[in-house]
């Protein structure tokens, strides 16, 4: 499944973005600001495409102009944490390089992501969440209709930190 607007494609991970995948993800404050740890190798980009990325909901974020993977965007049943979850409720994760930030490519992706959720699935809700000290990302959920839930949760299982984050929900 590709999705696109004018600017960028939500596509399928494939292994030669496995460069572009180092090239942002070994970028320390990206991952820190996401959740993860940064990327140490192009091998370990590729495994990460191989086994987180390759599933029917989660998408490279293409610069259409360059072709380029330049983040990804995506949502997943949602794991064992302690975010106010409801049943069957998906989890929302996204992320884009460094150079691409302050760019509205992450709401333009989201909001692509939503609509598709929107027209084929009967998904009532999608839940996220995001660090205190990155402001920005609940801007990116805030301007596609995320709504704060009023919840302040330190997840070690799901993020590998005592780091608080500020649960959004968006309702369908």
């Amino acid at each position: 499944m590709i999705l696109e607007t004018e600017r960028i494609r939500l596509r399928p991970w494939r292994d030669d973005d496995a460069e572009a995948l180092f090239k942002y993800a070994s970028d320390p404050v990206v991952g820190s600001r996401a959740g993860w740890p940064p990327h140490q190798s192009v091998e370990d980009s590729l495994e990460v495409i191989h086994t987180i990325f390759q599933n029917d909901t989660t998408w490279a974020i293409e610069l259409k102009k360059t072709g380029e993977a330049i983040g990804a965007m995506g949502y997943m049943p949602s794991p064992a944490c302690n975010l106010p979850i409801r049943d069957s409720e998906p989890l929302v994760g996204y992320w884009v390089g460094k150079p691409y930030w302050n760019q509205g490519i992450c709401t333009e992706a989201l909001q692509l992501m939503i609509d598709h959720i929107r027209q084929t699935t009967d998904i009532p809700s999608l839940i996220s969440s995001h660090y205190i000290d990155n402001p920005a990302s609940g801007r990116v959920m805030e301007k596609c209709g995320f709504i704060a839930t009023g919840d302040i949760c330190i997840d070690e299982k799901l993020t590998g930190t005592t780091k608080p984050t500020r649960v959004l929900r968006l309702e369908f």
